[in-house]
Parts: C-alpha cells; sequence; structure tokens
C-alpha cells in the first residue's frame, strides 16, 4: 500500500456502484477520462497550428499524451531521487496521468482564441474558462446519457484545479475576468475537494489562491510548461516559424539575461544544424530532472500529503523555459499568419452562437438546429442564463474540424448534404 494517499484522497461525491475493483482509485480515474468521446475529440483541436494542416503538428490530444508522459516522469524521477519519498510513500503516476490527460479536455476549437471567443460571449453570464469548463465537464457533462459528470476521486479532481478563484471574485464592476477562474456555480465543488474548511484570509481571490497547488497539479503544471515550451518550439521551427533570421531579430530587441542568451543561442546553433527536435527531446529530460520536493506546513499539510510538499524547481531552468514560452509566443502566436486563422475561428464561432441564440434562447422556437439531446436539454430550463451556459457548451465541445463543418452547412450554399453530421 502506498501511505502518501489515504481515506480523504480517495473519496468520491457519490458512492461507487462496484464493491470490488482490481484496479486502484485513481486507475479508474486515469481509465475512465482515457475511454471518453471527449478526450478523443481533442486530436481535432488546435495545439499551435489547425488540426490537419500537416500531419506531424501536435493537437490537443498529442499535446497532452506528451504532458502525460513527463508527468509520469517526474514522479518517476522524484521515487528515484527525493529523500522525502520512500518505496512505499510516493506520487502516484495514475493519478499524475490522469490529471495530466484531462487538463486540456475543456478547451474549446480554434486554441486560446476560441476560449477568448467564448468568454466573450458569455462575459454577462459567467464567462467561459477552459480549465473551468474541464471541471465542469469531469463533474457534470463527461457522460452524456446521465449528465452527471464521472465520479471522479478528491485527489484526481484537486489535481486538475489551478485555480481556486470565481468569476464573481474577480469581476470589476462591469469589467468581466479575461480568464483564470471558476464558474460561480463550481464552488460546491471548491468546498468538497477542501471539506468545507475555508481559505486561510492570506490566499486571497486571485494570484495567490491559484497558487495553492496540490503536488500533483504542480506536477501536471511543470510537464505541460515544458511540453508546451519545448515541443511547441519544435513544431514552431519545423513550420518555418521560428528561423534564423526571425530568432536573431527577436532576441535583439529583448534584454535577455545570460542564462537565456545561452538558450538562444543553444537554439539558433540547433536551427543551423537542424536539430531542433533533438536539442527538444534533450531539453524535456534535464526539466524533468530539475525538480526536487520541498515539505512546508499550511492549513491542508496535515489532512493530506498532497499539500504537505511543493514542486522546488531550478531557478536556472525556470528562466530558460520562460524565454522559450515568450519566444513562441511573441514569433509565432502573434504572427499575421496565426492571427488571420484564430480570426477565422473567432468569426466563425461568433455567427455559430448568434444563430443557436436567437433560435433556442431568444426566439425558443423554430427550426430543428442542433442535435437532439442538446436541443431537448436547453428547451426543459426556463432560464436563459443555464441556456447559455448549455450553448457554450455544445460549442466547446465541437473540434476545429465539426466546428468548420457547422459552420459551412448552415452558411454555405453549396455545402452539405442530408446525411451529413453536425457534431
Amino acid at each position: 500500500m502506498n501511505q502518501f494517499y489515504n481515506a480523504f484522497d480517495c473519496e468520491r461525491r457519490a458512492p461507487w456502484g462496484k464493491s470490488e475493483d482490481y484496479r486502484s482509485a485513481f486507475q479508474i480515474d486515469r481509465d475512465r477520462v482515457l475511454y471518453t468521446p471527449t478526450f478523443r475529440s481533442m486530436q481535432s483541436k488546435t495545439q499551435v497550428f489547425w488540426s490537419g494542416e500537416y500531419d506531424f503538428y501536435r493537437t490537443r490530444l498529442t499535446h497532452s499524451l506528451e504532458v502525460a508522459q513527463i508527468g509520469k516522469a517526474i514522479c518517476q524521477w522524484l521515487a528515484h531521487s527525493a529523500e522525502q519519498l520512500s518505496a512505499d510513500f510516493y506520487i502516484d503516476t495514475d493519478l499524475v496521468e490522469a490529471t495530466c490527460l484531462s487538463h486540456d479536455i475543456g478547451h474549446p476549437p480554434f486554441g486560446h482564441a476560441g476560449e477568448k471567443t467564448l468568454n466573450e460571449l458569455t462575459a454577462h453570464c459567467g464567462g467561459f474558462e477552459g480549465n473551468a469548463q474541464t471541471l465542469r465537464l469531469l463533474t457534470e457533462r463527461i457522460f452524456s446519457t446521465s449528465r452527471s459528470g464521472m465520479n471522479p476521486s478528491r485527489a484526481f479532481l484537486d489535481g486538475v484545479l489551478k485555480y481556486k478563484t470565481l468569476w464573481s471574485e474577480l469581476k470589476k464592476g462591469e469589467q468581466a475576468p479575461k480568464n483564470h477562474f471558476l464558474y460561480d456555480e463550481q464552488v460546491q465543488f471548491l468546498d468538497w475537494v477542501f471539506d468545507g474548511v475555508d481559505f486561510p484570509v492570506e490566499l486571497t481571490p486571485g494570484n495567490s489562491r491559484d497558487q495553492f497547488r496540490s503536488i500533483e497539479c504542480q506536477i501536471m503544471d511543470w510537464a505541460d510548461d515544458t511540453a508546451y515550451s519545448l515541443n511547441d518550439l519544435s513544431d514552431s521551427a519545423r513550420a518555418g516559424f521560428l528561423s534564423l533570421r526571425k530568432v536573431e531579430e527577436w532576441a535583439e530587441k529583448q534584454d535577455l539575461t545570460a542564462i537565456q542568451s545561452q538558450a538562444i543561442e543553444r537554439l539558433l546553433d540547433a536551427i543551423r544544424n537542424q536539430k531542433v527536435e533533438l536539442m527538444s527531446g534533450r531539453k524535456i529530460g534535464q526539466y524533468i530532472q530539475s525538480v526536487g520536493l520541498k515539505e512546508e506546513n499550511n492549513f491542508m499539510s496535515a489532512v493530506t500529503n498532497r499539500y504537505r510538499y511543493r514542486l522546488a524547481l531550478d531557478e536556472a531552468v525556470k528562466e530558460e523555459l520562460e524565454v522559450y514560452k515568450k519566444l513562441t509566443f511573441e514569433v509565432v502566436f502573434l504572427s499575421a499568419e496565426l492571427n488571420q486563422l484564430e480570426y477565422k475561428g473567432d468569426y466563425m464561432l461568433k455567427k455559430l452562437w448568434s444563430v443557436f441564440h436567437k433560435r433556442y434562447v431568444e426566439e425558443q422556437k423554430g427550426l430543428n438546429l442542433l442535435p437532439p439531446s442538446i436541443a431537448e436539454e436547453m428547451q426543459e430550463t426556463t432560464e436563459d442564463r443555464h441556456k447559455e451556459r448549455l450553448l457554450c457548451d455544445f460549442l466547446a465541445s465541437l473540434s476545429d474540424a465539426a466546428a468548420s463543418r457547422l459552420y459551412r452547412r448552415l452558411f454555405v450554399s453549396d455545402y452539405g448534404s442530408i446525411g451529413d453530421l453536425i457534431s
């Protein structure tokens, strides 16, 4: 038995139907995420470049698989190197894998542009946030027949809670928050994760509260940053967005530290020798082995070991990772090529929202435009706010390809047939 976890960590909100199972609680969590259409749909959702552009570019699915591999490797490294751990006291790899595999399932089509669009469209009724949507799927939506969620364990649910601040806590007057929040109605799950214990006053809404994370959540976040900064870097170089000229011109405008300058020089050398992917692979190994554990006391550390330890990161590696993230964002994500595609994704989502909102929220009568299961659920509620959340659920669930097909089916006169599926 792994003494790191206790009954509090493995508890579920609802009784578990099976009295016996050869799998651990965290293996069940991992398996239930893995075998869902929601997880599989990430194969056609944007990571950096639109899915389907070329076969070798990463999608949300391949990115999540890589994050899971890095997360498990971090657990194995800590089991090998951290003096606080032992053969019967270690961070569970199945739990970390489940957390990593599901960390992006709430993200909508068209990447962060799609997330921004849906947040703007729902700014009056609670907003949209990819991480909050992940929580909504796991707790309320992921199994479509019951709409009851997957009944996750406490440790798993806590593992995906990067943000612990409610939308209304960040809202300033009429100005809605842009990101990093939970939906207000999700306070019940936040309370359950901490068993009704209130946050201490020093953990104020926003950054300080959001940085209070379980060790599994910290590992997932570092694995995500590692994959984001290195594997996306590799895709960008292969696509020609990170050429020698572009990187050199960008670096000349930056105020880089010595460590960051060396990191850029290594990248330039890898581009010259066409070995960016090889460099990225080696760096992933270095980033994994740059972590350790640090013990700390807080209001949850006596309840669960998941809050007794904090991931200690090498400052030089953090500095290097940040410059790679900044480079990718400013040279690739802000490029005209990607911004044009983001504009198109934004336009399509807004057009789809407008049509469905008019039919199912404003008029509540007319042609049947949505799949029957979604339409029936919207018609069963009388609250516009709830209808809009369900409409947001539907649009967020679409892959890039499904959203594009649906848009063309509704707005392009010579596209589509009666045999097409819209989702």
